[in-house]
């Protein structure tokens, strides 16, 4: 199937400007086109559209992903909440009262991905080594890439927020959106790059991947 999804802006990344009006055609996985939406919906007409509200970039990357799902719990909202709050648990003295099973580990880095894939992220960098966190996020859909050098983030500790200690947005972009490039990228509700800088990931409309869409804000 295709899918036109079209945005009032368009960042596709690498040194690409801005296109106001743009859109990323889809088939499959794939991005079959990208380019303005007048032009890609009058060259297939018969593609289904999505329109978003705010900028289209390319997904977003993650540091840190043995931190911030194996060396943090989330709790199950709201079974667990009233007991450990609402924030991660981190600090091995209380995840090692906590007793995690290895299912329970699992389930807990199922919560995480689902807060990545609400503010944007495509993929996550670093070493798994719990199978049932690894199992999480494959079936997420998220891309897990090998450990970034410099440790957990190229700023310091690692964070759900793509943007946190970056000096400019785009460098959290996960590739590029160009014809025969994966179909992941993410929309948010920000009229351009630095009002998505001051509005933050939290923004994200919807986040796509693999042609799929794996989260959209209610």
């Amino acid at each position: 199937m295709l899918t036109l999804h079209a945005a009032g802006l368009l960042v596709a990344g690498r040194g690409a400007g801005p296109l106001p009006g743009g859109a990323v055609l889809v088939e499959g996985d794939r991005i079959a086109g990208v380019g303005p939406y007048e032009e890609l919906a009058a060259a297939r007409p018969h593609a289904r559209t999505r329109r978003w509200p705010g900028v289209l970039t390319p997904g977003l990357l993650v540091d840190g992903a043995q931190e911030l799902l194996e060396g943090a719990y989330y709790p199950d909202d709201p079974y667990e909440t009233a007991e450990l709050g609402t924030g991660p648990v981190t600090g091995a003295e209380a995840l090692a009262a906590l007793q995690l099973t290895d299912a329970r580990r699992g389930n807990s880095a199922r919560r995480a991905t689902q807060r990545l894939l609400a503010r944007g992220v495509v993929a996550v960098a670093g070493r798994l080594t719990v199978p049932a966190v690894r199992t999480a996020v494959a079936r997420s859909g998220l891309e897990l890439l090998p450990p970034a050098a410099g440790g957990a983030s190229a700023s310091g500790a690692a964070s759900l927020d793509p943007f946190a200690g970056r000096e400019r947005v785009e460098e959290a972009f996960h590739g590029v959106l160009q014809e025969g490039a994966p179909a992941r990228f993410a929309v948010f509700a920000a009229a351009d790059l630095p009002e998505l800088a001051v509005v933050g990931a939290t923004s994200c409309v919807a986040t796509v991947i693999g042609g799929r869409l794996l989260h959209r804000r209610r």
